[in-house]
């Protein structure tokens, strides 16, 4: 089975989720979007799975910088543009099991999708 996070590789929280993973022995591919850009039938395949509202991080510098236009009215269509025009909105990590999607990083959820993995 295939595991792959998805990040940014100077994110805390991407680290803290690398780190979990590395010290339990966890084989996993890194893939840092901001340096090798993401495809946009990956963010399609993400939001199926977890929706728009889960992946855009409105807590994040990138979002409050964005100019208020921008900001208002969000809906589906609107938040994908951002995402894919600025990855960095992407709530980090993605952690992709299998299929399987994860957004962010707690302990209990990696260890639920690490170990449904088989």
């Amino acid at each position: 089975m295939t595991i792959t996070i998805y990040g940014i590789k100077t994110c805390d929280t991407v680290r803290k989720a690398r780190g979990w993973l590395e010290g339990r022995g966890v084989a996993h591919r890194f893939v840092d979007y901001r340096a090798e850009g993401l495809d946009p039938k990956k963010l399609a395949t993400w939001e199926k799975a977890v929706s728009w509202e889960k992946l855009l991080n409105k807590a994040s510098t990138t979002f409050k910088e964005l100019p208020e236009a921008d900001k208002a009215d969000l809906d589906e269509t609107k938040a994908m543009s951002l995402m894919q025009a600025h990855p960095t909105l992407i709530k980090r990590p993605v952690l992709d099991v299998g299929g399987r999607i994860t957004v962010g990083f707690k302990p209990e959820l990696y260890e639920q999708a690490v170990s449904a993995k088989g």
